[in-house]
C-alpha cells in the first residue's frame, strides 16, 4: 500500500490524495458505525431515531450514552456497541494517521542515507 524505504518520497499530490482516501475509507466507517449504532439503539431500547442517532454517536464518541438503557436487550446492546466504538476508534485513528506517519517515517530514512 505504500512505497518501500528505498523508493523516493512520493509527490505531494499523490500524498494528498492518499490522505483523501483514508479519509473516505474512515467516513465509512463513521457512517456505518453510526447507523448500526442508530438501528441498535431505535430496536431495543425503542428511542426515537434522533435520539437513537445521538446515543450512538455520543458512544461512539467515548462521550457516554445520553439516554439510560431501560431493557436487558438495550442493556446488552450498549454493551457491546461500546466495546465495538473502541475498537472502531483506535481502527479510525489508526487509518487517518498512517499516511502521515509513514510520510514522516519515509522522509527520515530518506535524510538518514544521505548522510
Amino acid at each position: 500500500m505504500f512505497e518501500h524505504s528505498k523508493m523516493d518520497l512520493l509527490p505531494r499530490a499523490a500524498f494528498l490524495l492518499r490522505l483523501l482516501r483514508s479519509f473516505f475509507v474512515t467516513l465509512v466507517i463513521v457512517v456505518v458505525s453510526l447507523a448500526i449504532g442508530s438501528a441498535g439503539y431505535h430496536h431495543f431500547e425503542g428511542l426515537a431515531w434522533v435520539d437513537s442517532l445521538l446515543n450512538a454517536a455520543m458512544i461512539l464518541t467515548g462521550m457516554g450514552p445520553v439516554n439510560p438503557m431501560q431493557s436487558l436487550s438495550g442493556k446488552l446492546f450498549a454493551t457491546f456497541y461500546a466495546l465495538y466504538s473502541g475498537i472502531a476508534f483506535l481502527s479510525v485513528m489508526a487509518i487517518l494517521l498512517a499516511p502521515v506517519i509513514h510520510r514522516a517515517m519515509h522522509k527520515f530514512h530518506l535524510d538518514e542515507g544521505e548522510e
